[in-house]
């Protein structure tokens, strides 16, 4: 069963959503890579406000292509999460409750999701035209310079993903190797 979701991510939603749940994703969300996500902590660590309100905020990693004309965005695949775990506990500490990427993740990122009831989903990697899809709308709102790693704010509607890692610390990843090295052994 796919779970349709709508963003805030408020503490309270995080804590339905179970590793290996299939989501439907509405709402806003934030573009964000390493080097934004380096300028973010760094920015934070000088007492300096985000330029967004991290609560409950959901953090896309995804360094979208130029549009094409008449197009709201180029290609918007995920990219590898493990760029932004040196990263991902400290704006989880201020509010932010949301990432979405591909790959696994460090395990201080998974004890600060757990800590801050955080969730990681997973989107498919190599479905960037697909996931372009669902992004409605798309603003720059920081960070210019950074061409695709700029900061940007995108409404998507109905954005397909997997919970991967939950605010318990379950994750999909472990648990379904478990799964399939028990099945295939009673094979």
């Amino acid at each position: 069963m796919t779970k349709k979701i709508t963003l805030p991510l408020t503490e309270e939603l995080a804590k339905t959503l179970k590793a290996g749940d299939s989501v439907l994703l509405t709402g806003t969300i934030y573009t964000s890579r390493d080097a934004g996500h380096k300028r973010m902590c760094e920015a934070l660590a000088r007492g300096e406000k985000l330029p967004f309100d991290p609560t409950d905020a959901t953090i896309y990693y995804v360094g979208p292509t130029p549009a094409k004309p008449g197009k709201i965005i180029g290609s918007a695949g995920p990219t590898t999460s493990g760029r932004m775990d040196a990263y991902a506990p400290t704006l989880m500490s201020v509010g932010a409750r949301g990432m979405i990427g591909k790959g696994a993740r460090l395990p201080e990122v998974i004890e600060a999701m757990k800590k801050y009831s955080g969730v990681y989903f997973g989107a498919i990697g190599g479905a960037g035209a697909l996931l372009s899809e669902c992004i409605k709308s798309c603003e720059l709102i920081a960070y210019e310079d950074l061409g695709a790693e700029a900061l940007r704010k995108l409404y998507v509607e109905d954005m397909p993903l997997v919970v991967i890692i939950d605010s318990e610390g379950n994750n999909l990843y472990e648990s379904g190797r478990s799964d399939y090295l028990k099945n295939r052994s009673k094979e």
